[in-house]
Parts: C-alpha cells; structure tokens; sequence
C-alpha cells in the first residue's frame, strides 16, 4: 500500500513525547491530510506529534517491544491486526465517546469484523484491491489482446514472459500473493493447507525467471518512469504512477486492472495501543479520522478509498466515481478478505517464499 510524509509534524524524531494535551500518532507516510492535522490541534488543542513507518513489520516490532509511546497506530487488518489482537496489544474502543463511528461503511465494518470480532478494538481507515498495473502503449505492443483484467497477465508464464524487456515487478509479500495465486488456481484464496500452498508456489516459481525484482514499493516510480511495464500491486500504489506518469515530462499511459477472477481487499485500521500514555486524546483523534471532511482530503491525497459513507459526497467526482478506487457492485462481490496463518504456516509460507525468490 505509503511515501515521505509530513515533515513539519515531525515534533520528535527520536520518539513519542510525554505531556499531557498531545497525541503521539504512529501512521503510515502520505496517509492522512496534513492540513486536517492542523485543524485537529486547533480545535482540540491537542498537540500532534507524528511519525512514520513504511511497513507493518516495523510497526509490530515496535508494539512488542512495549513501551512504544504511540496513541494511535495504523496497521493492516490482516495478518497484522490479528497477530496483535492476539497478543492483546491493543485496547478496546470506548464507542461512547466516538460519535463519528455512525459514518462508517457497515459493509467493510463487516470485512473488519472478520479479523476484529464486534469491531471492538479497530476502525477502518482506508481500503483498497491487488492488482495489475500497467503502461497501456508498451503492453499493446507487445500483445495487443493482453488479458490485463486476468490474474493469467501475472501468473502465465507465456503471457509475463513476453513483457520481460520492458520489466515486470511483485509485490515482495507472500501474504498478498500466495492468495492470489490461489486464486488463478480456482482454489480458496485463504486456503493453509500444505498441498495448496505448494500448488500455488509452483505457480508463482514459473514466472520468478520473468519478474525483475519483488518489492512492495519501488514499482511506483518504476511504472511512472517507464523502468517497467507491468506490476502486481496495489491499488492506490498504481494510481499514484499513473498521476506522477501523466505529470512527467514525457507522459505515459499508466492503467490499473481489478482481475475478474477476484482480488484481494485489504483493510488499513486505527487502533490503540494497550500501553497509549494518552488513551483519551487518542480516541479523540480517531474520531477526528472519522470526520467525512477528514476521511475526504485524506482519499484525495492517497487515491485509496475511505471506510466513511459520508465522505463520499465530498469527493471530487475523479475519485468517487472511479472503479479503480471506488469499484462497481459487481466487482465488490468478488472481493475476498484471508485470515491470519498460525506459527506453522506462516513459517511454511515464508520458506516456499523464500525458495521461490531465491530461485531454488
């Protein structure tokens, strides 16, 4: 899903501060609007103190280490979320005093719901697919009937290998696409059991001759400069290539494409650390997030889409009324959320991981 964020926020960047009238906020970069941050402390008089992380891993390191100092914190509902609920790192939400928590799209409150039984701990933020990414004229070149909507554009070694001069790239996370091999498959894209997640292997380690690099952020820049062609990866990610792509220099036509086989929908949260020094301002500021005019500037900087019904109407109709941020009904129904691994699998998933980058 996350780049260079805020730096005038940054009030402390050697930790979390702690005084009273402040919220230490631990969020993902470019993934809140920063002029709402001003509002909030203006209206609150609750100081911001905020910092950013460009990944999962680190956020948990962080919260098991204890003591991390943070209010509010940003992570992805599964694998992340769920692994910390377990290890009851968070604490339960006081909705009494989220008056704001009304706004909230009921259908991904029921996605969460999954991860985070009666919603108790987290509240969605922003939410978003996996999929394929693409420079429309060197794709058409090169196959002008490419399936860019099928999950065969990624997952067919006769398809990937025709696109290996211009550069394709994957994401570098065995949580994303497993499942979506899986998927290709025509198997539960949730699936644990050893015999699928070794088909699935299978599936990915036929195309890894094809795949320039796996990484979770650098097709960005990769795809707007014309470094590659094609990506697996995520949705806002993609739509940002395509902004800084038409903005270049000499433009290039950037696409996105939800696979009709079905995608991955991810859910980022905001929860409370069970050790937050500033429980009450931190609740204070999840309700802010929930604001729709705060939920709205937010989506209009990240190109991802929010979890707050009412925010929609204050979208510029680019994005609101965009399928890749906002899809069709229809394509929604074919969206599937997975489950968090045990110690075993998630052990099993990294090692056929780990075999398949390395080639052996």
């Amino acid at each position: 899903m996350r780049l260079g964020f805020l730096a005038c926020l940054l009030a402390l960047a050697a930790g979390p501060a702690f005084a009273q009238k402040q919220v230490n906020v631990y969020n993902w970069s470019d993934y809140i609007a920063e002029d709402q941050l001003k509002v909030f402390a203006q209206q609150t008089g609750i100081k911001v103190n905020y910092t950013t992380y460009d990944s999962n891993e680190i956020l948990d390191a962080k919260l098991r280490a204890g003591r991390s100092g943070y209010d509010v914190v940003v992570p992805t509902a599964s694998p992340f979320l769920v692994r910390q609920l377990a290890a009851k790192l968070y604490r339960p939400l006081d909705k009494a005093k989220l008056k704001n928590l009304g706004n909230l799209d009921p259908n991904i409150m029921a996605a969460l719901a999954r991860y985070d039984p009666d919603n108790t701990h987290a509240i969605p933020w922003m939410w978003g697919t996996i999929g394929i990414g693409y420079n429309v004229p060197e794709i058409r070149k090169r196959m002008t009937n490419a399936p860019v909507d099928s999950l065969a554009m990624v997952f067919d070694p006769a398809i990937v290998s025709r696109f290996v001069d211009c550069g394709v790239m994957m994401l570098d996370s065995p949580t994303d696409v497993f499942p979506a091999a899986l998927k290709y498959l025509q198997l539960d894209p949730d699936s644990k059991k050893s015999e699928d997640l070794e088909k699935a292997a299978a599936v990915i380690k036929a195309i890894q001759p094809f795949i320039r690099k796996f990484h979770s952020s650098e097709y960005i820049n990769a795809l707007a400069g014309g470094d590659i062609c094609l990506a697996f990866g995520y949705s806002g990610d993609v739509l940002q290539a395509r902004e800084r792509a038409a903005a270049a220099a000499e433009p290039r036509d950037i696409a996105y494409a939800i696979p009709n086989q079905g995608a991955m929908l991810w859910i980022d949260t905001a929860a409370i650390p069970k050790d937050s020094p500033n429980p009450d301002a931190a609740l204070r500021f999840l309700d802010f997030m929930m604001e729709p005019k705060v939920a709205a500037a937010s989506s209009t900087l990240t190109r991802y889409a929010n979890a707050n019904v009412p925010a929609t109407a204050l979208l510029d109709k680019s994005i609101s009324q965009n399928p890749w941020i906002y899809p069709p009904e229809d394509n929604r129904a074919r969206f599937y959320t997975i489950s968090a691994a045990n110690a075993e699998q998630t052990r099993e998933r990294t090692r056929l991981w780990t075999a398949i980058k390395t080639g052996r």
